[in-house]
C-alpha cells in the first residue's frame, strides 16, 4: 500500500480521510497547514500527496503545490477541493495527477489505487 501525506486544514476532513485511507491499509501522514505539508514532504516521502487546494498559508493550496515541487518531490499530487475551477488554467494544473472534488471517496480511492500502482 501507499504512504500518503494528506493535507487539508479542516481538521474533522483529516480525521475522515485519515480513517477511510487506513482502513484500506495505506500508511497516512496529516497536516493541518501547508507548512506543516511542507515539513512532513522531507520527513515521510510520500508515494502520494493529497492536498487541499483553499489552505492559509505558503499563499494557498496553489503555492503547496509549488512548494512541494520546489522541494524536489516527485510524488503525484491528487487535489482536493470544493472549488476545483480555482486550478485551472494556472501552471500547478500541470503539476498535479488529479483534481477531484471533496467527498467523493469512491474516485479517490480509484485515483489512489492507479497512482499507486505506478
Amino acid at each position: 500500500m501507499a504512504r500518503i501525506l494528506l493535507a487539508d486544514d479542516n481538521a474533522d476532513q483529516v480525521t475522515l480521510q485519515q480513517a477511510i485511507l487506513t482502513a484500506e491499509g495505506h500508511e497516512v501522514f496529516t497536516a493541518v497547514s501547508s507548512t506543516e505539508a511542507l515539513h512532513l514532504i522531507v520527513r515521510c516521502s510520500p508515494d502520494l500527496v493529497l492536498a487541499d487546494l483553499r489552505m492559509p498559508r505558503v499563499a494557498d493550496g496553489l503555492g503547496l503545490i509549488r512548494a512541494i515541487r520546489e522541494s524536489g518531490c516527485l510524488a503525484p499530487i491528487i487535489l482536493l477541493s470544493g472549488w476545483p475551477d480555482d486550478i485551472y488554467g494556472t501552471p500547478e494544473q500541470e503539476m498535479v495527477s488529479r483534481v477531484l472534488l471533496k467527498g467523493s471517496t469512491r474516485e479517490l480511492l480509484a485515483a489512489i489505487a492507479e497512482l499507486s500502482a505506478r
